[in-house]
């Protein structure tokens, strides 16, 4: 696959440069839909250098080849999306494998639907996303972003703010091989152990049947130090493929792609959001810059040594009562917690034509996914004692075996353990069109949509060896049994999550205007199994071991609901109607208004099973959005040019956040509807391409947001009488969160950016920037009261700083592969001039919350070969 960065074609007629291009979709048959597909010298044409808006009813950008190549091998294509309007992602690491958080038009990632070849990738409980996981760069075609809307047949619960739609490459039609070797490192004061090393190796056979057979396989390996994690180190290991049969001349095809991601990894460096902003507060004797690594200094925490009388078979005397504490924090701290994962997928796409009219595209799939993330806790060898009778299992936040676990001949301990979450995830998915060409200028499709994920929870207990480690990174593979022989979980749920959609669209091309009009019609249903008691609205359980009678468990614990199953279902008609006008040949102006639906995720779900049928919280109500766009663009060959406006109305908005008092003052994440939130802003691109040899790319956005009424939290607390957050007066009366007015937190106001790129000879020279603006740390927009590194009282201001990001790349093209393509050296430089930055946090309803420290300057060098 030959392909040049800054000398690929970038002059297409302006009649070309008007119609869609196929990488603007997910799904075979929505590529099908909108193809019009553009030629040039062979290629197809990706915008002006690797920008591209095509030219449809919402707002969208598609990121091509020439950009992705650019960033540095092996990123994840979340990082590479930054560059994309209205897109604000923040790395936990310079190399993409530690994870990190981003926001589209201010809506989270649980809001943004992310497909690879149509495939979900959101988590199929709570749609988080992992970006630590997701597909190699190079084995990527392009990478589209809607803004705020969706494809109609996309497979998603949860997409009111956008979609994100991975396209991998098609396999050559010649034989010929692609392979990266990357070094680098961070290049920060302090910083240590963080080498980065990475290989990738990918071969395309060509035809090996004679009828046009051909496929592609490539593997790559990833190791390196996390720089806030002094412990934590990276080893990553993916391998992609794909075989794909032409039928005929005619576009027809049969395809079968294939994934494997496996990490281990512990959890980046996180901190309170106080500590981070004390960081800028200069406290007296810390540098943010050269200190910020030494909060994560693991000198005192590894190596160590847990006191062997609290390890399991450990050396305690009988009779001597020793605690989980007597550990003296061996294995305690944050990054030492491992957040393991193996995840694959099967994908298969099809297109058949039926008539010269009639098209039939079908894209079935299968993922796995095995992961889990937690830490230390105490495990008590004695029984839970509730209404008189003893119990194992898990109570109150504390484990119950039942039996000795130290050797030392009796009950009375508490011994080190680990308590990761556990999931495991098998999911079935189908995506079938039926397009019909009545003529040139009108197409309609009718498309069905099925989505079965099987989403177990559990929560199994594994023990602390005597350095800190936990015994088995997945705790399933090795769990604690109590004194009858049976795992103690700390949850243990099962759900289905399965989608049936129905969608039409229609398209159609009237001389100058053009008209979609589209509705999805998407029937949820959520299947419960809860087999823990909820004990709390917030969905706090307890879990009893079975063999017990569990009366007097019951007698003491009236109000906790028993363990029980319930189906949820959410329907609902969601249209999508739009429009593009063509002012010239060049400029054209696009409006589009889609209805968008985000299920309860399964966190919110099992907390309404505290709750009895009939009961009002047994039941919650989907999120709901009404999104508009109005824009124009411009597009000439040389300039590829995009302004567009939105504002989107949104219901019942579910907020989390960090509850440091909730579960029996162990804390935990919290939901509570914001109600209604209105959200608007601005975003728009250019791309330049001046001279044949360079390009100018700028881009910008901002965004605003206005939740309409205060948050009822219930009966105030003492803690809260006479906080400006609140509220309340007394304790005890009705309380409210005074959100009213204010804008939603996590999100930066605006953001923007350019980047430039310039051929001289054998080189190409590329840099990067991008300033993202203030973010409000918590949905009252208030300053909050804290403490500095020395104990000073403080209060923190309500914006998170704004901050900016210079990035440099220069490829040294030394010559020809045999097999085609180029050799070549390639530098990337991230963060160059070490902004020292709060990361990526998911904002709090009324405090600091979690955030991770930017990820610092860091340099790599990658050996190219084929490109």
């Amino acid at each position: 696959m030959k392909f040049k960065y800054l000398l690929a074609a970038s002059v297409v007629s302006t009649a070309s440069a008007m119609v869609a291009a196929p990488a603007a979709a997910q799904s075979t048959g929505s590529v099908d839909f909108d193809d019009n597909v553009i030629i040039v010298s062979g290629a197809r044409e990706t915008g002006v250098g690797g920008v591209e808006n095509p030219d449809t009813t919402k707002a969208q950008q598609v990121l091509g080849e020439e950009i992705i190549r650019r960033q540095r091998p092996g990123q994840t294509v979340n990082d590479i999306i930054n560059l994309v309007p209205g897109v604000s992602f923040q790395n936990n690491d310079p190399w993409g494998s530690s994870g990190g958080g981003f926001t589209i038009r201010g809506f989270g990632a649980d809001r943004v639907s992310q497909t690879l070849d149509g495939l979900p990738l959101n988590d199929s409980g709570n749609y988080a996303l992992y970006t630590n996981q997701q597909v190699d760069p190079e084995v990527l075609e392009s990478v589209n972003v809607n803004l705020g809307t969706t494809d109609v047949d996309s497979p998603t619960a949860s997409a009111t703010g956008g979609t994100i739609n991975i396209r991998t490459r098609e396999p050559g039609d010649d034989f010929g091989f692609v392979g990266t070797m990357t070094f680098g490192d961070v290049l920060a004061s302090g910083a240590e152990n963080t080498t980065y090393v990475r290989g990738f190796g990918m071969i395309d056979t060509g035809d090996f049947t004679g009828i046009g057979t051909k496929a592609f396989a490539s593997v790559s390996y990833t190791t390196y130090g996390v720089p806030y994690n002094p412990y934590g180190r990276i080893n990553k290991t993916q391998v992609n493929g794909r075989i794909w049969q032409d039928l005929g001349d005619n576009g027809d095809f049969v395809s079968v792609s294939g994934h494997f991601n496996q990490n281990r990894n512990n959890f980046a460096g996180s901190e309170g959001l106080e500590t981070l902003l004390s960081y800028y507060e200069n406290t007296p004797g810390f540098d943010s810059k050269s200190d910020r690594f030494s909060v994560y200094a693991a000198s005192e925490e590894y190596p160590c040594q847990v006191d062997p009388r609290v390890v399991i078979g450990g050396t305690g005397s009988p009779g001597e009562s020793v605690d989980y504490n007597d550990r003296t924090g061996c294995g305690s701290a944050f990054y030492r917690r491992y957040n393991p994962s193996d995840t694959g997928n099967i994908r298969g796409a099809s297109r058949f034509t039926i008539t010269d009219d009639l098209i039939f595209t079908f894209d079935p799939s299968y993922q796995y996914v095995k992961a889990n993330g937690g830490g230390p806790d105490d495990l008590r060898e004695g029984f839970f004692n509730a209404g008189g009778t003893n119990y194992t299992g898990a109570f109150r936040g504390g484990y119950y075996f039942g039996r000795d676990l130290n050797n030392d001949g009796d009950l009375d301990d508490e011994v080190a353990g680990n308590d990761p979450s556990q999931t495991t995830t098998d999911r079935f998915g189908v995506v079938a069109n039926l397009i019909y060409s009545i003529n040139d200028d009108h197409r309609v499709r009718f498309a069905y949509t099925w989505d079965r994920a099987r989403h177990r929870q559990t929560g199994q207990i594994t023990n602390m060896l005597g350095n800190g480690e936990i015994s088995d990174v997945f705790a399933i593979d090795n769990p604690l049994l109590d004194v009858n022989g049976v795992e103690v979980n700390k949850r243990n749920r099962l759900s289905y999550a399965i989608l049936h959609q129905l969608s039409g669209e229609y398209r159609g091309r009237f001389g100058d205007f053009t008209a979609k009009l589209a509705l999805r019609a998407p029937f949820f249903t959520r299947e419960l199994n809860q087999f823990c008691y909820t004990t709390s609205a917030n969905g706090f359980v307890d879990c009893p071991n079975p063999g017990f009678d569990l009366a007097g468990y019951e007698a003491a614990n009236p109000n906790a609901a028993p363990p029980r199953s319930r189906t949820l279902k959410y329907d609902k008609l969601l249209p999508n109607v739009g429009f593009i006008y063509e002012i010239t040949p060049e400029v054209s102006l696009f409006a589009n208004y889609a209805k968008g639906l985000s299920v309860p995720g399964t966190d919110p779900l099992y907390a309404s099973l505290f709750f009895d049928e009939g009961d009002a919280g047994a039941n919650p109500n989907p999120e709901t959005t009404d999104s508009f766009d109005l824009g124009l663009r411009y597009q000439s060959g040389q300039i590829e040019a995009q302004l567009g406006a939105y504002y989107t109305m949104y219901k019942n908005r579910l907020a989390s956040a960090f509850d440091p008092e909730a579960n029996n003052g162990e804390g935990a994440v919290v939901y509570r509807n914001l109600g209604d939130v209105d959200k608007w802003g601005i975003d728009g691109s250019i791309a330049w391409r001046p001279t044949r040899n360079s390009l100018l790319y700028v881009f910008g956005s901002y965004n605003d947001s206005e939740i309409a009424d205060d948050t009822a939290i219930g009966a105030c607390r003492s803690f809260q009488v006479g906080d400006r957050r609140y509220s309340c007066t007394t304790a005890g009366e009705q309380g409210f969160l005074l959100t009213g007015g204010k804008s939603e937190s996590g999100a930066p106001q605006y953001s923007f950016g350019a980047r430039g790129q310039v051929a001289v000879g054998a080189f190409e020279f590329g840099a990067q920037v991008k300033h993202t603006g203030p973010r409000f740390n918590n949905d009252t927009n208030t300053d909050v009261d804290g403490e500095l590194f020395d104990g000073t009282p403080f209060t923190f201001d309500a914006k998170i700083p704004s901050y900016t990001l210079v990035d440099l790349d220069v490829r040294w093209t030394l010559g020809e592969f045999p097999t085609g393509g180029d050799v070549a050296l390639q530098l990337n430089v991230t963060n160059l001039f070490d902004e020292y930055y709060v990361g990526f946090f998911g904002g709090s309803l009324d405090g600091f919350g979690f955030a991770q420290i930017g990820s610092p300057r860091a340099a790599s060098l990658s050996v190219i070969v084929g490109y």
